[in-house]
C-alpha cells in the first residue's frame, strides 16, 4: 500500500522527542510531573552539546530509575546522598556537567545534611528539586513541605501543627548560604511554566560550568496518585493551593568569589 504521508522538511517540525529520551514506557502516574521534567533536562543537555560530559545522579524515590529514561550517564546513589555523590563527580572530573534529581522525600528529610552541606560548600554541581510535598513511592505519606491541612497516608485528618510540626520550604532556608549562587522555584504544569523552566534549566547547567557555585532548580509538582486527584484536578489544586504559599520564579541569582 503507498504511503501517502507528505514529507515534512525539518524547518516545519515544531516538536519532536528529544534526542536523549530512550524508546521507554515510563513508570510514572499520568499526569506526573517526573516525565515533562525529564524532557526538559533531556532537551537542555542536547542542546548544549553536553551529551558525552554529563552525569546525572538519582537516589531513592519515584525518580529512582531516572536513568532508564535519559541516554546519559548516570550513578545511584543511596536514598539522600545524591549531592554527596555529586560532589566526589564534580570534583574528580571538573569538566563534567554533574546534577542530582531528588524529591521532598529524599532532599528535605533523610537527605537534608547532604544538601545543606552542599550548598554550604558551594559545589559547582546542579540540584533539581521535584517538590510534590508527599512520599509519592512508597505510599503517599506526609513529607517535610507537606502544606498544614493536606490529607496524607500519615495525616488522614490533615496536617497540623500542633502534631506534626509545621512544613518548611527547604530551598527557603537555604538561600543565604554563600555557596548558593542561583536559586530559582519554578512549575511544570502549563506550556508557559514549562517554558520558564526550560530556560532555569538552561541557566542552572552553564552557571555549574563556569564553576560559580551551586545551581538548584525547585519543581513545585503535582502527585495526582498520592493526592487522591485525576490529574486535572490535582494541577488545579496545586495551581489555588500550593503555589500562593511560595515565591515562584528567580529566588537568587549572584557571582560567587571563591
Amino acid at each position: 500500500m503507498e504511503n501517502n504521508r507528505a514529507t515534512i522538511a525539518p524547518e516545519n517540525i515544531v516538536y519532536q522527542k528529544p534526542k536523549l529520551i530512550l524508546e521507554k514506557t515510563m513508570h510514572y502516574c499520568p499526569g506526573c510531573s517526573h516525565g515533562t521534567m525529564h524532557k526538559i533536562i533531556a532537551e537542555v543537555i542536547d542542546e548544549m552539546n553536553m551529551i558525552e560530559k554529563t552525569v546525572g545522579v538519582s537516589p531513592v524515590g519515584c525518580s529512582v530509575t531516572a536513568y532508564d529514561y535519559m541516554d546519559i550517564d548516570f550513578v545511584q546513589a543511596a536514598h539522600g546522598r545524591a549531592p554527596a555523590v555529586a560532589t566526589a563527580l564534580k570534583r574528580l572530573s571538573p569538566d563534567n556537567m554533574v546534577f542530582t534529581y531528588q524529591g521532598d522525600g529524599d532532599l528535605s528529610a533523610i537527605g537534608t545534611a547532604e544538601f545543606v552541606h552542599a550548598c554550604s560548600r558551594g559545589e559547582n554541581i546542579v540540584i533539581f528539586f521535584i517538590n510534590n510535598c508527599i512520599y509519592g513511592m512508597t505510599g503517599g505519606q506526609m513529607s517535610p513541605s507537606t502544606p498544614l491541612g493536606f490529607k496524607t497516608a500519615t495525616s488522614p485528618n490533615g496536617r497540623e501543627a500542633r502534631i506534626h510540626g509545621f512544613p518548611y520550604m527547604v530551598t527557603d532556608m537555604i538561600k543565604d548560604l554563600a555557596g548558593v549562587s542561583f536559586l530559582t522555584r519554578q512549575a511544570v504544569h502549563n506550556p508557559a511554566a514549562v517554558r520558564k523552566t526550560k530556560a532555569a534549566v538552561r541557566q542552572a547547567f552553564e552557571n555549574s560550568m563556569s564553576n560559580n557555585g551551586i545551581s538548584i532548580v525547585e519543581i513545585i509538582a503535582s502527585c495526582n496518585s498520592g493526592w487522591k486527584l485525576s490529574p486535572v484536578k490535582a494541577n488545579e489544586y496545586m495551581v489555588e493551593n500550593m503555589i500562593p504559599q511560595t515565591v515562584m520564579g528567580e529566588i537568587k541569582n549572584i557571582k560567587i568569589n571563591f
